[in-house]
């Protein structure tokens, strides 16, 4: 127990502690009403010392502070508030993170905005803005993907697969999600942890304080604890929201309790009640401030505060002033809540003002959905308009929470209207265009029939009418148009490249190459095989340089390449070699010549065999394709015939050209 020199101390209202025991008890119950005999624990004090204490019920009333009735609700929206917030201190970072209207960003903006929150923010700073991201993005994903749903059902009528639709967007959004919901799951693993640890520590302080009462230390060293106490307990750290207000009621009673009940050096105290009333009347006159803020959010969020600060940081004021000092502050609050519910009645007036917006985009997307259209420039132009329509009900802003699913469900109706719409037409279409594919694929195989043919007077003139016959043929499915294009073009240009060359004049080189290798022809007929493999192979082998060094032919002369051709066919088929073998053999000594050359130009020869490659494979995957439309043809139906021959030729050439890579990559891999 304090010892005092003067029995007859006065409590912090000037009244004599030793003239009335009931005095001292009936103050405190001022505070605390209906404290029953068991609430009232009396130490080893004096007989006229009675020391009140709150059982953990009356602390959990929050009954401290004197409030007006008419303002507690205001209040006490305020203090779960905090207590929300001292439960887990990284939601205060959330009022610098701006809240953007996530409805009307695209989803690639809003896989941005997520990813940036993400990297780069505490986890829950960013809760309210992740979920309204996803919230954002799910309702345009999904909208998308009933889209796409449609297109693929109206294209493929008859199909009997399931629609699957890939999206590396989507893919990423979940990514980053995933990775949100990683951090914020580990958060509140630690932050579950910490909480307890708080709890323990402030239910320490708590029990320390009210055993301060009873110290019979002097009152410097009394002080001195009081003074660490109440250090200790700013930095104890965040507790349970549900434990908040019961923990502090507790703290601040005995708070209250040690300043009113002992006896305590009355200057000092006055000086401390001084102290904290004007700390707490700066406070009341900054919240007379806040209410001519303009941004009436933000002078919220500091009056929130400021009632933190009030509650946790300042300690109690004198009695005389309790009530006046709280009940004003109380007051003030009640005025900001009043403005903040303004300020909410306008955004409501703003919410109803884009419902209206986005009713009357419905209604246009609603009309286009009933105007049929005749020509494709036609329909594009309406697609234009609902697609402006689309991106102008993304971009307006919110609607009333209640009428959103309806408002969507309207939005979604009225463009599944105006696309069945659309389709119809194309559906109609869709018949001509197929017809016009299978013509125009007839044009081509034709081209490419023809265009390897010599006899040009009377090959021209057909080309010419092939040329003509395409032009008057309508559209094709886009997806098969341009390459279709390019096939028959590059057909046509073959010919007609070679007829340009046919018509230039024979230079004298060609004209000797001719009649060297004409004669040369002669000498290889009564060319005879010895039976010996190698030495065979070897001649034949020295037979091809020698025909290569003759040079180029005149155009009009080169079947004289197929006579020679012709002969080594013969000679490796005595040598039970195969037309492959051939080929391979004819490239082996280009191959002893690239062994000597530079890595550039075996580089070079690499990228052209595997283009090759892929031409062949290409042209091979065309001619199957094409003869998918003979299907009910006859067997023996002379166009099959030729597009069958055509593949296995191109098969051949294939597996010659891979063995010819093969071949290529020996020589690199040996350097």
């Amino acid at each position: 127990m304090l010892e005092e020199k003067n029995d007859n101390l006065q409590d912090a209202d000037g009244n004599l502690t030793n003239e009335n025991s009931e005095l001292v008890q009936a103050e405190s119950t001022e505070v605390i009403e209906n404290i029953t005999e068991n609430d009232v624990v009396e130490s080893n004090v004096t007989e006229n010392e009675t020391i009140v204490e709150l059982t953990d019920e009356q602390v959990a009333d929050d009954s401290l502070e004197l409030n007006n009735d008419n303002n507690q609700s205001v209040v006490d929206a305020i203090h779960d508030y905090n207590a929300e917030e001292s439960e887990d201190e990284t939601i205060k970072e959330r009022h610098d993170i701006p809240m953007l209207d996530y409805e009307t960003l695209s989803m690639e903006r809003l896989v941005e905005e997520l990813e940036t929150l993400v990297s780069s923010e505490k986890v829950m700073s960013i809760k309210d803005h992740v979920e309204e991201i996803k919230k954002a993005f799910l309702s345009k994903y999904y909208h998308f993907i009933d889209e796409k749903k449609e297109e693929f059902l109206n294209e493929n009528p008859d199909s009997t697969q399931d629609f699957h639709y890939h999206s590396p967007l989507k893919n990423k959004f979940d990514q980053l999600y995933s990775s949100y919901r990683d951090k914020k799951n580990n958060h509140f693993k630690h932050l579950q942890d910490s909480l307890k640890s708080n709890l323990n520590k402030r239910l320490e302080i708590v029990e320390e304080l009210k055993n301060l009462i009873h110290s019979q230390d002097s009152i410097s060293t009394t002080l001195k604890k009081f003074n660490d106490i109440r250090d200790s307990w700013k930095v104890a750290g965040p507790i349970p929201k549900d434990k908040y207000n019961h923990v502090w009621n507790n703290y601040h009673f005995h708070l209250e309790n040690f300043y009113d009940i002992l006896h305590l050096d009355r200057e000092i105290r006055d000086l401390d009640f001084k102290n904290n009333l004007e700390q707490k009347q700066k406070i009341i006159a900054r919240a007379e401030e806040l209410l001519n803020e303009e941004d009436i959010s933000k002078a919220f969020r500091e009056l929130q505060n400021l009632h933190r600060i009030w509650k946790e940081d300042i300690g109690p004021v004198s009695k005389e002033h309790r009530e006046e000092i709280w009940t004003k502050f109380s007051d003030l609050t009640k005025q900001m809540h009043d403005k903040r519910e303004g300020l909410q009645e306008k955004f409501k007036e703003i919410e109803n003002n884009n419902l209206a917006k986005k009713k009357e985009i419905i209604s246009k997307i609603e009309e286009l959905a009933t105007q049929k259209m005749n020509s494709h420039s036609a329909w594009s132009g309406q697609i234009e308009k609902v697609e402006a329509l689309r991106n102008e009900f993304f971009s307006t802003g919110k609607v009333p929470s209640e009428v959103n699913e309806n408002t969507w469900t309207e939005f979604k109706n009225a463009v599944r209207s105006f696309n069945a719409l659309k389709n119809s037409f194309y559906k109609e279409i869709k018949k001509d265009q197929t017809d016009n594919l299978s013509k125009k694929q007839a044009l081509v195989a034709k081209a490419q029939e023809l265009k390897n043919s010599e006899d040009f007077n009377a090959t021209t003139p057909i080309m010419k009418q092939i040329q003509e016959e395409w032009k008057s043929i309508g559209h094709v499915p886009r997806k098969f148009s341009d390459k279709l294009w390019e096939e028959f073009r590059a057909a046509c240009n073959e010919y007609f490249d070679k007829v340009k060359e046919q018509r230039n004049a024979m230079s004298s080189e060609e004209v000797e190459a001719f009649e060297n290798k004409k004669n040369y022809l002669e000498t290889l007929r009564s060319f005879e095989l010895t039976g010996d493999h190698k030495t065979d192979l070897d001649a034949i082998k020295a037979h091809i340089e020698n025909w290569k060094s003759f040079g180029k032919v005149p155009f009009q002369k080169r079947h004289i390449e197929g006579k020679f051709n012709k002969i080594l066919d013969v000679l490796f088929e005595k040598l039970s070699a195969s037309k492959k073998d051939s080929e391979m053999a004819r490239y082996a000594t280009k191959l002893d010549s690239l062994a000597h050359s530079d890595v550039r130009k075996i580089d070079n020869e690499k990228v052209f065999i595997i283009r090759k490659i892929d031409e062949v494979q290409s042209e091979i995957f065309q001619l199957e394709n094409n003869i998918q439309f003979f299907a009910n043809a006859k067997s023996d139906n002379p166009m099959v015939k030729e597009v069958m021959k055509n593949i296995e030729r191109h098969k051949e050439e294939l597996a010659t050209w891979k063995e010819k890579l093969k071949q290529l990559r020996n020589i690199s891999a040996a350097e």
